[in-house]
């Protein structure tokens, strides 16, 4: 399942979206994942069927750029060190690849939920 999100309620109300803008932005940027080459949805644990099934729906190059994105951040962990301002995530890059999969298939998955748990009812033929 995804998590929980209060988006919907936000982009509703115009003063509220002004007011967390910058506040959310701010949350992203020293939450550091940015400045190591990662976008949002690679911090998505893998653990999830959902997920493993979102990540095999990628396209090739969206699998490898994942996993190279990945694999460059953990480098720079163990040598505890920043990328480069130039080769950081830009703000506008940060989009969600994997959410909109996984949103698709959490609605595939509740459909299949409701038709196999489908009630069939034959209607009452009145006599006369």
């Amino acid at each position: 399942m995804s998590q929980p999100s209060l988006a919907k309620f936000v982009i509703k109300r115009p003063w509220l979206h002004n007011w967390l803008k910058p506040l959310s932005q701010w949350y992203a940027d020293s939450a550091g994942y940015r400045k190591l080459g990662l976008r949002a949805d690679d911090l998505i644990p893998e653990e999830n069927e959902t997920v493993l099934l979102a990540m095999k729906r990628l396209s090739p190059k969206e699998q490898y750029d994942r996993v190279f994105r990945m694999r460059r951040a953990f480098q720079c962990s163990i040598q505890h060190q920043l990328l480069p301002e130039a080769e950081q995530t830009k703000p506008e890059e940060d989009v969600p690849y994997l959410t909109p999969l996984i949103k698709q298939i959490e609605a595939e998955m509740a459909e299949r939920e409701d038709l196999d748990n489908i009630v069939i009812t034959k209607p009452k033929v009145a006599k006369s």
